[in-house]
């Protein structure tokens, strides 16, 4: 799993690309973590496009992050969904707590 990630006009832009599995979930939840204890942004766009599986392991990850940023009131939007995940943040209801925008 490769995260990267940018701050622009007070919005944090992530690429998560690759599989978010079991097998990548910690690595991954630490550097979400980390990225989002910075405060220099007031928003959260993840871009989907280039991930390839996500499994229940990495549904978690994102709830994490979710309710982590809920707290600070700093919402989370998922853009550019490959296939796959948007078949499960559908089945999930997950668009419910991170919306999807164009």
């Amino acid at each position: 799993m490769l995260v990267k990630n940018r701050i622009y006009n007070n919005t944090l832009y992530v690429l998560l690309s690759g599989e978010l599995d079991e097998h990548s979930a910690y690595n991954t939840r630490i550097t979400l973590d980390e990225l989002f204890e910075n405060n220099n942004f007031k928003q959260i766009i993840i871009d989907l496009s280039e991930l390839d599986f996500m499994d229940s392991t990495g549904i978690g990850v994102l709830i994490g992050r979710y309710k982590k940023m809920k707290d600070r009131k700093i919402p989370i939007f998922i853009c550019n969904p490959s296939a796959h995940a948007e078949k499960i943040f559908k089945m999930t209801g997950l668009y419910e707590i991170m919306p999807k925008i164009v």
